[in-house]
């Protein structure tokens, strides 16, 4: 099936590839690092340079056009936000635009969570997922711990052999003080859908669910009336976006909490970011991220498949997906690995001097240290069969 889906998008492919001015300037460089950000198609970077030509000034904070302009384009993008993420109720929920993730995984964190938590409260979270969808939850203890109020973090459990949530042990975790879950859409080392449909069966329809979506905005269709989570945040660096940009979109359900708003004044925001993001939410649309997830999740059943068949390489995650025709849950383009002799920094300066570009270290995964340094290789549509080849070809070369 991955071969097929290759051949059957790779005019497509070509088209959409051709549209990345850093890519087809550097035809011998392979870019396999967009997990950690993306590359910016020609109609975003031809949007930033009409806005700030056209149209540069703050938002809401004057009468004149250039000024009315903008603060029209920031609305816009937030009715933008909306659509692209199948908002069932957009005149209910709320978009916040934010410096990435991490802001806005604290923004909910800091601003929201803490009202709506009691002593002896519950709170479910990811403990193997990256720092960001970590730190702010421990942040939300301490505070509320120095006004002298006690919560409890449950550990989300983990399946060790697949890299997915353990949701039957989830079951025994959920008690009747829970009162918010942190999850992980996409997992940022194995490359997984972690299923966060069956984490909303476990707790029932009334605990909130915040959604770390840093891996799957742009990568693959994403719709909050499927996922019945309460927020989605994410970057719009790794969505095609500048970097800078980002969102939280809370969908304000009166029974989970209410309604989300952030603290303190609002100062200037990042209008070229989201001049930005609305014009990469409009090219992710119409390149269609259906396709783009099949393109890309076939683009790593190659690349597992031959690292299976290289003896020195451990790639993380399920084991079970690893086959070209495995009926496993398939990775969305992101494999990482090991070798057994060969440190993981000392390998991607290897691979950089083929001209291969990936991230090699411990990924900002909570729990580990340098120690547990790995590969990662992350793609998007413009990356191709052969840049995949030529990567297997030189981990060839390592194998004794």
């Amino acid at each position: 099936m991955a071969g097929t889906d290759l051949t059957e998008l790779a005019g497509w492919q070509r088209e959409l590839r051709a549209q990345f001015p850093i890519i087809t300037a550097h035809p011998d460089v392979a870019y396999l690092d967009s997990a950690a950000t993306s590359q910016k198609p020609r109609a975003v970077l031809d949007a930033v340079q009409t806005y700030l030509t056209t149209a540069n000034a703050n938002a809401g904070r004057g009468s004149y056009p250039w000024a009315n302009q903008t603060t029209a384009l920031v609305e816009r993008t937030r009715r933008r936000v909306k659509e692209f993420l199948g908002d069932p109720d957009p005149e209910c929920s709320r978009v916040h635009f934010t410096s990435g993730t991490t802001e806005g995984l604290r923004t909910v964190a800091r601003d929201w969570l803490p009202g709506r938590l009691s002593q002896g409260d519950e709170i479910l979270v990811p403990f193997a997922d990256h720092r960001a969808n970590l730190e702010p939850w421990l942040e939300v203890r301490r505070l509320l711990a120095a006004r002298g109020v006690t919560v409890h973090l449950r550990e989300l459990p983990y399946q060790k052999s697949s890299g997915d949530y353990d949701h039957r042990a989830l079951a025994e975790v959920v008690g009747p003080r829970t009162r918010f879950v942190a999850a992980t859409h996409v997992h940022h080392v194995y490359g997984g859908d972690m299923n966060v449909h069956r984490i909303r069966e476990a707790v029932g329809p009334d605990v909130p669910i915040c959604l770390d979506a840093a891996q799957s905005i742009g990568h693959l269709p994403v719709s909050v009336n499927r996922l019945d989570v309460d927020f989605v945040v994410f970057s719009g660096h790794k969505a095609l976006a500048l970097p800078g940009s980002g969102a939280v979109w809370a969908r304000n359900a009166p029974g989970r909490g209410g309604e989300f708003r952030p603290g303190g004044w609002s100062g200037t925001p990042n209008t070229v970011g989201i001049a930005s993001l609305g014009a990469a939410l409009d090219w992710l649309d119409a390149a269609d991220t259906e396709r783009i997830a099949r393109w890309t999740t076939a683009l790593t059943a190659r690349l597992t498949e031959g690292l299976r068949r290289l003896a020195p390489y451990e790639v993380l995650g399920c084991q079970a997906s690893l086959a070209a025709d495995s009926a496993a849950q398939r990775r969305h383009g992101i494999v990482t690995f090991r070798h057994r002799d060969i440190p993981s920094d000392d390998l991607g300066f290897i691979l950089y001097s083929h001209g291969i570009m990936v991230r090699a270290d411990n990924l900002c995964q909570a729990g580990t240290d340098k120690r547990d340094g790995s590969v990662r290789i992350s793609l998007h549509v413009y990356n191709t069969a052969q840049e995949i080849d030529r990567l297997l070809s030189v981990l060839t070369t390592l194998e004794q």
